[in-house]
């Protein structure tokens, strides 16, 4: 199996992490990849083989424990005995596309060589990565500082033959996938189960999804913002240029000149406005948006460089004859860059919300709830409801995660970032959006029916049309479940330009 992506120290982009998780990409290290990891174990043995000095993790135990000198016929148990202690997670299984990206990042943090780890090791990481091999993970046990210790501990488990793997739509034991795969176990030598576990592989997979789709929710977001703007017959001057440039927010900026130029050639939004204003909700599109869009070009910043790092401890610095227990696995600037992010995308569907209220509320001329003879028909009545619901529920998700702390290992770990709670509470958030925005879309595409026989722009007429193919127009109640099911497999998977 070739590779398609070679891991060295070139700084990954978005677009490479897009590609490595929906590309069905096949990794492999690079020649210098392979010589710095090969270096830094070298540089490792041959301080423990000439130096009895304690040196964290590697010839001491772990957390609290750091006083304690294990001698060196016991330093291969030590790191197995701290992968297998530390797998305590629980609660629900980690998302299989998640899993992916914590094998990849953490083939990628070892591939720096900093880690002091085998070569074996990182190519049998990669080997689960390629055949598609997903450890089971599970999303509660991390407290977000000292690395994500129990998700990386369940990730590391298969290669010494423990825990359990999907492996093509099956589960195995970690001891049955080596004999499947005629692998041997890994024989962790001193250091590599403390470099296993330390790092914030698991925070950096989800920020790494959570920035892919909070991205493809703020597009969705200005198309559909632009489809109920016109639909509401709604005014284009409040995104006119001159507004945003007194007030130059970049994503303000951005969204005004996205929504006009979506709106391009509509025949709904030039026609004459009987009403002077419009509800905040319309009219502060491009402040609300842009806000968010802004939050989300922050995060996506924090996030990749995140990526690009190292967060082990200790990290050895063979260059300079050093190795230094330090801090890289606190998590807290994943912390605060996913709580924001929870909350901006949160706006986003609480506005959405809020337009689609107004869209069946009977105003400027469109009937009650978008059917032609509401009372025996209810039609989009209940669809805001599930808005409000998940809205109200965004809200209480956004409780920020990085200001809670909890004493750990006996006060050693005095500070922690609850970073991990940060990252699976903004994934939920992420899905509660695109539910939100789903409905919007379903009300503003019915909403259009009644506007006939004017048109909205030919890009919104596309894929209006594309929409129906799936969803035909409400004329009478039916069950609307599958209508929001095929909505929200619309806005996943349809492909939109900027």
């Amino acid at each position: 199996m070739e590779p398609t992506h070679f891991i060295s120290a070139q700084p990954l982009s978005l677009s490479d992490l897009d590609q490595i998780l929906h590309g069905h990409a096949k990794i492999g290290l690079s020649p210098d990849a392979v010589a710095r990891i090969q270096r830094c174990r070298n540089y490792l043995n041959e301080k423990l083989a000439n130096s009895d000095r304690p040196i964290y993790g590697i010839n001491t135990g772990f957390g609290s424990l750091y006083h304690k000198n294990i001698p060196k016929h016991q330093l291969e148990q030590l790191q197995e005995n701290l992968v297998k202690s530390h797998a305590c997670g629980t609660g629900p299984e980690v998302p299989r596309e998640i899993v992916l990206l914590m094998l990849f990042l953490k083939v990628q943090s070892l591939a720096y060589g900093h880690s002091g780890v085998q070569l074996a090791t990182v190519e049998r990481l990669a080997d689960l990565f390629n055949h598609r091999v997903l450890p089971r993970v599970f999303e509660m046990g991390s407290l977000g500082a000292s690395g994500d210790l129990a998700p990386l501990a369940h990730l590391s488990l298969p290669l010494i033959g423990l825990g359990e793997v999907h492996y093509l739509g099956k589960m195995y034991s970690g001891k049955e996938l080596l004999a499947m795969m005629q692998w041997q176990p890994i024989h962790f030598q001193a250091k590599e189960g403390l470099a296993l576990l330390n790092g914030t592989q698991f925070m950096g997979a989800y920020g790494v999804w959570c920035v892919l789709h909070a991205l493809r929710l703020l597009t969705w977001a200005n198309h559909i913002a632009a489809l109920s703007l016109d639909v509401f017959d709604g005014r284009p001057e409040p995104f006119d240029a001159q507004v945003q440039q007194v007030r130059p927010h970049a994503g303000q900026t951005t969204v005004a000149q996205q929504v006009l130029q979506l709106l391009a050639h509509s025949q709904l939004l030039h026609q004459p406005k009987s009403h002077v204003q419009d509800p905040y909700s319309f009219r502060c599109v491009p402040q609300v948006h842009g806000a968010s869009a802004d939050a989300i070009a922050f995060v996506q910043r924090t996030v990749l460089t995140e990526i690009n790092s190292v967060t082990d401890n200790p990290m050895l610095f063979p260059d300079t004859d050093a190795i230094i227990s330090g801090g890289n696995f606190h998590g807290q600037p994943l912390a605060l860059a996913l709580d924001f992010l929870a909350i901006a995308l949160a706006e986003l569907g609480s506005i959405s919300e809020r337009r689609t209220y107004q869209l069946i509320s009977g105003a400027r001329q469109l009937p009650n709830y978008l059917v032609a003879n509401p009372g025996i028909h209810s039609g989009l009545m209940i669809p805001q409801y599930t808005a409000a619901s998940l809205v109200s529920q965004n809200k209480q998700l956004c409780t920020p995660a990085s200001v809670d702390s909890i004493v750990s290992s006996n006060g050693q770990e005095d500070h922690v970032s609850m970073g991990a709670n940060a990252a699976t509470k903004c994934y939920r958030i992420v899905q509660n959006v695109y539910s939100i925005l789903s409905i919007e879309w379903l009300t503003a595409t019915q909403a259009l029916h009644f506007r006939r026989p004017l048109r909205t722009s030919p890009v919104l007429e596309h894929l209006v049309d594309t929409f129906r193919k799936q969803v035909p127009f409400i004329e009478e109640d039916r069950l609307l479940h599958n209508d929001m099911v095929l909505a929200e497999k619309f806005l996943k998977e349809t492909k939109l330009g900027a």
